[in-house]
């Protein structure tokens, strides 16, 4: 764990405040990363996402405010805060975000 996320430990945190909207991007910040898995948080600005692509692990996503449009297999849906959806593995996906949209994502690597 990196030295900024060291604050993190024990302290009851709002984890929106974690990651702020910038004007046409895409914030990440990685707060753990570890051999077994990472959880990443993301704040996506309106109309912007991540482009289809794999990854050899499942991807679970906890929406924590927002609305995005995920794709897997070609197949969209909604998904705002309050719901989660799991990206499986080897299989295409893509998100956009439809407003400001944050989200968590807790990839295994097992």
């Amino acid at each position: 764990m990196s030295s900024q996320n060291e604050t993190l430990i024990g302290h009851a945190i709002t984890i929106n405040d974690l990651a702020a909207y910038q004007p046409g991007s895409v914030v990440s910040r990685t707060l753990i990363d570890k051999q077994i898995g990472t959880l990443t948080l993301f704040a996506f600005d309106q109309g912007q996402g991540l482009s289809e692509h794999t990854a050899p692990y499942d991807a679970f996503v906890q929406v924590l405010d927002g609305t995005a449009t995920v794709t897997i297999d070609g197949a969209s849906q909604q998904v705002t805060a309050g719901q989660m959806i799991i990206m499986p593995a080897n299989r295409p996906h893509s998100l956009r975000a439809e407003v400001p949209f944050k989200m968590l994502l807790v990839m295994i690597r097992a």
